[in-house]
């Protein structure tokens, strides 16, 4: 008894792997034209950080105090190690919108702009033009005084330490491991309030806050910032 054996044309198994290979080649067309899926979140306001939760936490002042900020200065002169751009700072240069923020938050102060006060004193010179030439017979207004401040807060971000601690531990065999770093950067602010109508310093204050760095490296590597 003999066994008869059956063999695809050359022809049809050319053609089935033709049709397979445009299947899948379709397939992935499709899969790159599809829109991705959750790569961003609505807008929504920045979280309240426990400092922000203690100031509002505060009792209420007897008074609220009138204050002015001119300006927070990056004054560290540090920038971000390559391969960012030699002109990325290393902190943040809106510091002045932080303060004047937890100024507000706090409820203890009124205040006042200063650091755009060219822009404030050019619309109220238009304020001023337009009320001495009122139009379809409008009374003349007046423009009032500009709040003036009782303080002002002055300082900046004076230090900015990298690396002032570093570490890890790891291991590999053929290439395959797992490795971890860490390293501490600190942060030195300094804030002082001024008597606008004496000039002496009422207070001055300094605060150093630690940051740490963590490095993970199973073959690839994330920073996760505590």
């Amino acid at each position: 008894m003999s066994t008869l054996a059956i063999s695809t044309p050359p022809a049809y198994s050319r053609s089935t792997r033709l049709c397979v290979v445009a299947l899948t080649s379709l397939a992935l067309s499709a899969c790159a034209l599809q829109k991705p899926m959750n790569v961003s979140d609505r807008a929504q306001l920045a979280p309240a950080t426990p400092s922000t939760i203690d100031l509002m936490k505060l009792p209420p002042p007897q008074k609220k105090i009138v204050a002015a900020v001119y300006g927070f200065r990056d004054e560290t002169g540090q920038y971000k190690p390559s391969p960012d751009s030699a002109f990325s700072t290393a902190v943040t240069q809106g510091a002045a919108s932080m303060l004047m923020k937890a100024l507000k938050d706090s409820g203890w102060y009124i205040p006042v702009e200063r650091e755009g006060l060219q822009s404030l004193l050019t619309e109220r010179r238009v304020l001023r033009a337009v009320d001495e030439h009122p139009q379809n017979g409008a009374q003349p207004g007046q423009v009032p005084n500009l709040l003036p401040a009782g303080i002002i807060l002055e300082g900046g971000i004076i230090g900015y330490d990298s690396n002032t601690r570093t570490g890890g531990l790891g291991a590999q065999f053929l290439g395959i491991g797992l490795s971890t770093q860490y390293s501490v950067d600190q942060v030195t602010v300094n804030l002082r309030a001024v008597d606008v109508s004496t000039g002496a310093i009422l207070n001055s204050v300094s605060t150093t806050k630690t940051i740490y760095s963590y490095e993970l490296h199973p073959s690839y590597y994330r920073f996760v910032n505590y």
